[in-house]
């Protein structure tokens, strides 16, 4: 099926925005968005020739497929969002497929049947609920006499990334008792909810979610936010937050003033009980704001060896392509801005092997090594850091969150607390093209890792579980104290 033309897709829009009085065409716009993300992928993706995924171009095909027997039949934003959600899930990548940017008239009212969900170990709990509802910490058995994870695959996984992966079930399954407007499921009628040996049917009554619906649902899966730093949360434990890896400019504010803040407090830490390294909220961006926290603590001499060695066979292969070749070039200000200056003079010495490999048509270019004089550049003698480290770890952990937890876990010091993390496939470096629509865009990595010691789909287990619905900070240092307790 041919791209509807881009004046035809422009004229689509401008009647949805210009005419309120008349409803978009979302079928036709699904469908022009969804081939779109193909074309797009197609032409761009890193795994398109990646001689270990032969399969890739035929599961591409597919999700092309299944996006547009959506697309075909919808009749509303939601609808049309859902369309392209398939199209993702169907390549089950959380770095590739496309995902709906509705302006906020667009946008489905979401509903709840008055409690949050939570997902712990194997089974759906109920994490808080409004009056009259069932009582905090009651187990969800099934809907509509379908056992909870059966549920959990057909509403949230048939339009998700990652029913293979614990740490999305964490994140993601609460999303089964929720009403997203998908008109493509079907809401549950009643649940059975077991406390104890009792056990009771109720009927869900589904309402628009109140104000506190946010803080109810935050809560549930990563407890309370910490701005960028670092704090003394308990006597002689260091607490450093890092929520956030594509910051804003206040983000990046802060990360300048906790790296001057680690520098300064260097002694303290190697003195200190514990260091604890919260990633909670954090869903990924760029690996560098890690990387630059651990060459503080650990020193960059170790951190620059300890990577070397564990990516010793490790090569990055880049797609060339015109698309792509324009976001890395972005990446120069981007790093400058956020003052590496090092990191975005590489960039710039690459981008000249970038142009040639597109004049060549190569289908891959292989990222070089960095120079050994800047490699080594900046080394020091500083002192081993052996304070225990512990890292608190979410299970929407995924992209440069997984790279920072390589990165962490190089040093034996190091130990994971919270749930199980998220997974990557070897697709990186995103880039997020705008769709005909204007309301989605496109997701697509532009490299790929061969031979990287974390496989595709390979997710961290936590050495010390966080089971509790408490997520607190609070609750986190209870847990580090009493694991301090018993070295």
């Amino acid at each position: 099926m041919k791209l509807k033309s881009w004046f035809l897709t422009c004229a689509l829009l401008a009647s949805a925005t210009q005419a309120a009085e008349t409803p978009p065409n979302w079928s036709a716009l699904a469908i022009a968005d969804v081939e779109a993300a193909y074309k797009e992928t197609l032409e761009n993706h890193a795994g398109m020739y990646d001689p270990a995924n032969p399969g890739f171009a035929k599961l591409l095909e597919n999700a092309r497929t299944e996006g547009l027997k959506l697309a075909r039949r919808s009749k509303s934003a939601a609808g049309f969002e859902a369309s392209l959600t398939r199209f993702r899930a169907v390549l089950d990548d959380g770095h590739a497929g496309a995902y709906a940017a509705l302006p906020e008239q667009f946008r489905p009212n979401i509903r709840w049947p008055s409690f949050v969900a939570a997902w712990r170990g194997n089974a759906m709990y109920v994490y808080k609920s409004a009056d009259g509802g069932p009582a905090a910490g009651t187990q969800i058995i099934s809907c509509d006499g379908m056992p909870i994870a059966n549920l959990v695959k057909r509403k949230v996984f048939k339009f998700r990334t990652g029913a293979k992966i614990p740490g999305v079930w964490w994140s993601s399954a609460r999303l089964a008792l929720i009403d997203d407007g998908n008109p493509f499921v079907i809401l549950p009628k009643n649940c059975v909810f077991k406390q104890g040996s009792q056990s009771e049917k109720r009927t869900l009554r589904w309402t628009p979610i109140p104000e506190y619906y946010g803080v109810w649902r935050n809560g549930s899966i990563n407890g309370d936010l910490l701005p960028i730093g670092m704090a003394e949360r308990a006597p002689g434990i260091q607490w450093i937050a890092m929520p956030d890896f594509q910051p804003d400019d206040e983000g990046v504010a802060a990360y300048k003033k906790l790296y001057a803040d680690v520098d300064e407090a260097l002694p303290r830490l190697r003195t200190s009980r514990a260091i604890v390294l919260d990633l909670r909220y954090n869903e990924g961006g760029s690996s560098n704001w890690s990387k630059l926290l651990a060459e503080r603590l650990w020193g960059k001499a170790r951190v620059t060896e300890a990577r070397k060695a564990y990516f010793a066979k490790t090569q990055i292969w880049w797609r060339p392509t015109q698309g792509n070749l324009g976001e890395v070039k972005q990446f120069v200000t981007l790093l400058e801005t956020q003052g590496d200056a090092e990191t975005a003079g590489l960039v710039k010495m690459f981008i000249p092997l970038f142009e040639n490999a597109i004049a060549k048509n190569d289908r891959y270019l292989v990222e070089p090594d960095v120079p050994e004089d800047l490699e080594n550049e900046a080394r020091s003698g500083q002192a081993e850091l052996t304070t225990p480290v512990y890292v608190v770890v979410p299970g929407q952990c995924a992209s440069a969150c997984l790279d920072a937890i390589d990165t962490f876990r190089l040093f034996p010091n190091t130990r994971l607390i919270g749930a199980p993390s998220s997974a990557d496939s070897t697709y990186m470096e995103v880039r997020n093209p705008e769709l005909p629509s204007g309301m989605a865009n496109a997701i697509i990595p532009m490299k790929m890792y061969v031979n990287r010691p974390r496989g595709n789909g390979v997710y961290y287990e936590p050495d010390i579980l966080m089971t509790d619905f408490d997520w607190s900070t609070e609750n986190f240092l209870k847990k580090v104290e009493a694991d301090l307790a018993a070295r």
